[in-house]
C-alpha cells in the first residue's frame, strides 16, 4: 500500500491545469473533499470546466471568486449549482441520462480528468463506485488522469462499479459520511392520496421504475399489499427499503435480471446506503444500459412513474425548466416514459399534486414561454394528482384537456375549462 499515491485532496487536484474538462462524480457520491480543494486554486487556474449530473452538499462554489477560474457545464442541474447555471458562469446540456456516457465514449465531452468517491479497496485492489455507477463508469473509463476520494463509508455495491486502485492517478483518503436525502416528512394527505391511485394503477408482478420525493415514497408506501414487484430503474430511494425487507419486492417475473433490483444510484438516508452494501439483491449498473428502452420494455408490466413542474391541457410535459429557468435536466423521464409504453401491460404515468406550493395549477392551458418539453404528448399515457386519473391514451385534444380538466384542483377547473372552450370549442365530442 505504501507505493500506491496516496496525497493531501490539495496535492491531488494541484495536476488540474487551465483550460482542462473535469468530470465530477454525483448524487451522494459527490468528492466533495476535493471540490472544495479544488476550488482553493482560484487564481492558480483560468477556465476549468466542470462538468457533472446532480451533486450535493456545500461544495464551495459560492466562495469569492471562484467564477473567474471555474465553470459549470450541467448535465443535470441540482441545487447546489442552479444559481450559477441560470447565470452568466454556467451553462446547462440537455441530454438523455442514457446518453452521456456516449458523450464520454465518442469523445463529444472529451475528457481530462475525473474526480470520483470510491470505496476502500477489496483485498484484489478493486475500489467500487458505490452508490454511483450511472455515469461515472464511462468517465473512469475515459478520463485520462482519474482521482479518487476513498471512503469507508461508501458502500461497496455489486454490478458494474468495480475500479482496480491501480487505474487512479491519486488517492485521498477521508472519513466523511455521504450526503443524506429524506422527503418522508413532505408525505401529506395530497401525497397519500395520489400514491393510492398510482398503487390502484400497478399489478402484482409489476417492474416499478420512480424518482425521488416525497410522491414516489408514498406511492411506494401504497404498494406493501402487492406481491412479487419488480424494480428496474435509473435510481432508487428510501422508498423501496421497507418493501425489499418484507418481500414485496422480489423481482421475481423480470425478464431482465430476474431476482435482483437494477438501478444506476442511489439516493437516500443511511439505512438504505447499508441496505444496498455488499448486497448481490442489488444490481448497481451503467445509465446507457439501465436507461435504454430496448432493455427497459423487456420487463412486464414496467410502470414508469414521473412528475411534472407544469403539463398543459394537451399532455406537453414541462419537467426541467421554470419557463427559461433551468431547474433540473432531461435525465430518464422520457426513456422510460418510452419503455413503459412498449412494454407488455405497462403504463407511462406522470404523478403530480395539482398545485404548486403558491397554489398555482400545474395543469396550465400552455406552458410557459422558454419551457422545455421533456415528454412530449404523444408519449403520456396517464396523469395522476390527488383529484383522480386521466387515461389520454388514443384521445384527441379536445378530450385530452376534458380529461385534464376534471382531475385538476377545483379552484381552477372553471379557468382552464374557459381555455380549453377557446381552444378547442364544445367538450364531450
Amino acid at each position: 500500500m505504501n507505493a500506491l499515491p496516496w496525497m493531501s485532496a490539495a496535492e491531488a487536484v494541484r495536476s488540474i491545469r487551465s483550460g482542462q474538462r473535469v468530470f465530477v462524480h454525483g448524487s451522494a457520491a459527490t468528492p466533495i473533499a476535493l471540490l472544495r480543494a479544488l476550488f482553493a486554486r482560484v487564481g492558480e487556474v483560468e477556465d476549468v470546466e466542470l462538468v457533472s449530473i446532480s451533486t450535493l452538499g456545500d461544495i464551495g462554489l459560492n466562495g469569492p471568486h471562484v467564477e473567474k477560474s471555474f465553470r459549470i457545464n450541467s448535465l443535470f442541474v441540482s441545487e447546489n449549482v442552479r444559481e450559477v447555471v441560470n447565470g452568466p458562469d454556467g451553462d446547462y446540456v440537455p441530454v438523455f441520462l442514457s446518453e452521456i456516457p456516449r458523450l464520454f465514449d465518442q469523445g463529444i465531452l472529451p475528457l481530462d480528468v475525473a474526480m470520483v468517491h470510491v470505496s476502500p479497496p477489496d483485498a484484489h485492489g478493486f475500489c467500487s463506485l458505490g452508490v454511483s455507477v450511472d455515469v461515472a463508469r464511462s468517465a473512469v473509463r475515459n478520463a485520462p488522469v482519474v482521482i479518487a476520494q476513498v471512503n469507508p463509508n461508501m458502500p461497496r455495491t455489486h454490478g458494474e462499479g468495480s475500479v482496480h486502485i491501480s487505474r487512479f492517478a491519486a488517492l485521498v483518503a477521508v472519513d466523511d459520511q455521504l450526503p443524506e436525502v429524506d422527503y418522508s416528512s413532505g408525505i401529506g394527505e395530497r401525497e397519500k392520496r395520489i400514491g393510492t391511485l398510482c398503487a390502484e394503477l400497478i399489478e402484482d408482478g409489476s417492474t416499478l421504475q420512480l424518482g425521488i420525493g416525497a410522491i414516489p415514497d408514498a406511492i411506494l408506501h401504497s404498494l406493501a399489499g402487492h406481491r412479487d414487484l419488480g424494480v428496474h430503474t435509473e435510481m432508487c430511494s428510501n422508498g423501496i427499503i421497507d418493501l425489499v425487507e418484507k418481500g414485496v419486492i422480489t423481482n421475481r417475473f423480470k425478464k431482465k435480471h430476474p431476482g435482483r433490483v437494477v438501478t444506476s444510484f442511489a439516493l437516500g438516508t443511511r439505512r438504505l446506503y447499508d441496505l444496498v452494501h455488499d448486497n448481490p439483491q442489488f444490481a448497481f449498473l451503467d445509465a446507457q444500459y439501465v436507461n435504454d428502452g430496448k432493455v427497459i420494455r423487456e420487463n412486464p408490466k414496467v410502470a414508469a412513474i414521473n412528475s411534472a413542474i407544469e403539463l398543459d391541457l394537451t399532455g406537453q410535459v414541462c419537467a426541467d425548466s421554470i419557463g427559461t429557468y433551468q431547474y433540473s435536466g432531461v435525465g430518464g423521464q422520457l426513456d422510460f416514459m418510452r419503455g413503459a409504453a412498449l412494454s407488455k401491460g405497462g403504463k407511462p404515468i406522470i404523478a403530480m399534486a395539482s398545485t404548486t406550493g403558491r397554489g398555482e395549477s400545474k395543469i396550465v392551458p400552455f406552458l410557459k414561454q422558454g419551457a422545455g418539453v421533456v415528454t412530449t404528448r404523444a408519449h403520456l399515457h396517464y396523469v395522476v394528482t390527488e383529484h383522480g386519473v386521466a387515461y389520454l391514451y388514443g384521445k384527441n385534444l379536445r378530450q385530452r384537456a376534458e380529461a385534464l380538466v376534471a382531475i385538476a384542483h377545483p379552484e381552477h377547473r372553471e379557468s382552464l375549462a374557459r381555455s380549453s372552450f377557446e381552444r378547442f370549442g364544445a367538450t364531450g365530442r
